[in-house]
């Protein structure tokens, strides 16, 4: 497990995360819940998304390592043209919020955390940082890093919108955050293009 490992990737995965459906999603259900159960269950949703990603990068590590790094360098630059794009024409927060709220019901206790549990299992399914944290593993072949650097960031985005969401929301743009991300795979794309290259 290398340390370098889990802080690139809690960054990668926490600049990708912030502008994603998934952060309206868990504000939106903050807002309808109590935050800590929502919290709860986007945790459970993204603990086990996280570790079925990194099984699947785990296993792509058996490729021939020219190929790994050439795959793991077009999801980085397919996730960079991805977010450009979304900061471009991404849609207001209004439109993804009455998405979720017609999901929801009324429930209480433990009821909640299986139905925030349901609502981000079924919506983050091949996310974007679902294929960077594939990619991340794949291309350092340190599960285990990867998995908590991925998590941890997944969980601090999923507490940060059902803590203080609407507030973030006021001091940065949407689109802003992801400009950033894009920025990021950008650099994870050329990085992983100078060691295929080198």
């Amino acid at each position: 497990m290398d340390l370098a490992v889990i802080a690139l990737t809690f960054v990668a995965i926490f600049v990708v995360e912030l502008p994603d459906k998934t952060f309206v999603a868990t504000l939106v259900l903050a807002t309808k819940y109590r935050p800590l159960l929502v919290w709860i269950g986007v945790g459970l949703a993204f603990t086990v998304q996280t570790l079925v990603a990194v099984l699947l990068g785990h296993a792509v590590t058996y490729l021939p390592d020219n190929v790994v790094r050439a795959v793991a360098g077009l999801i980085f630059l397919a996730g960079a043209v991805l977010l450009f794009r979304e900061g471009r024409t991404h849609h207001q927060a209004d439109e993804e919020e009455a998405e979720v709220a017609a999901k929801a019901k009324d429930v209480h206790g433990a009821r909640i955390v299986l139905t925030c549990f349901l609502i981000l299992f079924a919506a983050e399914w091949g996310d974007l940082s679902q294929l960077l944290t594939i990619s991340l593993v794949a291309k350092y072949d340190d599960p285990v890093g990867v998995f908590i650097g991925a998590l941890s960031a997944l969980l601090v985005v999923s507490g940060l919108a059902a803590v203080s969401g609407r507030a973030l929301m006021r001091f940065v743009a949407l689109h802003v955050l992801h400009y950033v991300g894009a920025a990021v795979c950008l650099l994870l794309a050329a990085l992983t293009a100078i060691e295929l290259l080198a």
